[in-house]
């Protein structure tokens, strides 16, 4: 078994290995979209898309102070 040969085997375990840990790094962040508090902050990223004057806000809040 000569360098080459050596390198084009770590190549392949190297990438092999990147790509499954990209896709746990994924799966991680799609399973666990709340936070300790319970907040989806997903629903955030609507507010990008949605930000006409007219559009329902994201958290409705009441203006109702006591």
């Amino acid at each position: 078994m000569d360098i080459a040969q050596l390198q084009a085997y770590g190549y392949l375990i190297m990438t092999v290995g990147l790509a499954i840990g990209l896709y746990a790094y994924i799966y991680h962040l799609y399973s666990k979209r709340k936070d300790a508090d319970g907040v989806d902050y997903e629903d955030y990223s609507k507010m990008a898309l949605k930000d006409d004057i007219a559009d329902d806000p994201v958290n409705a809040t009441s203006r109702d102070k006591k």
